[in-house]
């Protein structure tokens, strides 16, 4: 209404100027009356320029045409000259509505073209711990501004939703696009529910509801989120090919670590019986150390059989906790004696203050946990480097700080290590292990409410077992 007001008054100001200005020059104010309907066409659009059009050819007519003062014209010529200016206005404007409509039709397409584009980047760098038809949703709202967004992903058989707006109701709909390739359409909502097809076969449906879209966007949005859809199982299936060469390759290696760790403390035994049997009738003293010699190796075996059944029952189990209220100082010291041959000339530093308190833990699996993270800081530091072990107590908790001289670990490692089976890059031919330990410890300090961390740079490494000091249940 503002606009044919507006309009309408520029064709009176138009014609109070001329009759004031130029009453007797009728081609200069038929130009003026086509200039302001061109201007109006090219900037508002076909009404506007439509009502101006006429309401110029009245004025034209009445003030400017003999007889002035009445809608008649004496000259045949000035008829031809009255039409030809309507004509030409009228052509005029629609040319030039057309000319805008198709320019913001063009622009509407480029932005179709944008939002499709940053939807495909948006499934390229999706994160793959979250699950994946969930995030697809969630950017298509984003993307293109839509109120709800609901995803059926036919082979799971569920529905992923996102958008402010809550569509109910729909699985059936939902459910027969995704097995027939079926469409519904809602225009007064602004809703459409559409098959997602990975070449001809459904495998989802879509329903958007917000905003009207042509079907080739539609259709742009549905082969995209089939792609995203495939690209997810098909990493999802290359996880599980690859935990399995990892498993299969774990249970290698763990079979070799265990193949070499037994073999020391047999070949002792072994060389101690041989030599009692090879000689009975030996002295006392020489029989009594190669007893001992049996003897503490035989322990030795035991204990590794038993961190293997250990190692074993935790990675796959839930871990229920027993505390204690003991020292951990000598629980500490007794996990450097239990690694004396790894030990051996390296020099361990257990700094604890004097009337260090006592601390509810696992003996047995706090001691596990101590000793991977002290085998760990034992392998990857230099052999004439010391690791030092620093118990303090602060603020109601207990930090043991296990600091190595190595060379460290790089940043983008740190979040990683205790992941299971992860072992850096750099030293996994180095090295030998199996990428479990570190996990385990992590397990056992959670399930004691604690926490292990790790503040590494190069030449110097720390990890840090964090537990509270006042007394704990069983956790898991």
């Amino acid at each position: 209404m503002i606009r044919l007001t507006a309009s309408v008054g520029g064709v009176a100001i138009i014609t109070a100027a001329a009759i004031r200005l130029i009453p007797d020059n009728p081609t200069a104010v038929g130009f003026a009356y086509l200039l302001f309907v061109l201007i109006l066409a090219s900037t508002w659009g076909f009404v506007e320029a439509s009502v101006s059009s006429v309401l110029s050819t009245l004025a034209f007519n009445f003030f400017f045409f003999p007889p002035v003062g009445a809608f008649t014209i004496y000259d045949p010529q000035n008829w031809v000259a009255l039409f030809s200016f309507l004509a030409t206005s009228l052509i005029a404007s629609r040319l030039s509505g057309k000319a805008r409509r198709q320019a913001r039709e063009a622009i509407e397409r480029q932005q179709d073209v944008e939002r499709l584009y940053s939807f495909s980047r948006a499934i390229l760098l999706m994160d793959e711990s979250k699950p994946f038809p969930r995030q697809l949703a969630q950017r298509l709202s984003e993307v293109f501004a839509l109120d709800a967004v609901v995803l059926y992903d036919r082979l799971e058989d569920t529905v992923y939703r996102a958008g402010p707006s809550e569509l109910e109701g729909l699985y059936d709909q939902l459910r027969e696009a995704a097995l027939n390739g079926t469409t519904f359409t809602d225009p007064p909502k602004c809703r459409v529910i559409t098959a997602v097809r990975l070449g001809s076969e459904p495998i989802a449906a879509l329903a958007l509801q917000g905003v009207s879209m042509p079907d080739s966007v539609l259709q742009g949005i549905a082969n995209l989120v089939a792609i995203g859809l495939e690209r997810a199982r098909a990493q999802e299936l290359a996880h599980q090919v690859e935990a399995a060469n990892r498993s299969e390759q774990l249970r290698t290696t763990l079979i070799d670590a265990m193949a070499h760790e037994l073999k020391t403390p047999l070949t002792s035994i072994k060389a101690a019986t041989t030599a009692l049997l090879a000689e009975l009738d030996q002295p006392s003293e020489s029989r009594t150390e190669l007893l001992r010699i049996a003897g503490e190796e035989a322990e030795h075996l035991q204990q590794l059989i038993d961190d293997a059944i250990d190692m074993a029952r935790l990675d796959k189990a839930q871990i229920t906790i027993q505390p204690q209220t003991g020292d951990l100082a000598r629980a500490v010291r007794d996990v450097i004696a239990s690694l004396r041959d790894k030990v051996e000339d390296r020099i361990i530093e257990v700094v604890c203050p004097p009337g260090f308190p006592s601390v509810a833990f696992d003996p047995d699996l706090l001691k596990l946990a101590v000793k991977q993270v002290l085998d760990n800081a034992l392998k990857y530091s230099p052999p004439d480097t010391a690791v030092t072990i620093r118990l303090e107590e602060n603020g109601g908790l207990i930090t043991l700080d296990i600091t190595d001289l190595g060379k460290g670990i790089p940043v983008q490692e740190q979040n990683r290590i205790f992941e299971r089976y992860y072992r850096s890059p750099s030293a996994h031919h180095l090295v030998p292990g199996t990428g479990l330990g570190l996990s385990i410890a992590h397990r056992i300090v959670k399930a004691h409410n604690g926490d292990l961390t790790v503040l590494s740079r190069p030449g110097s490494t720390t990890f840090r077992i964090t537990l509270p000091l006042v007394s704990i249940g069983a956790g898991k």
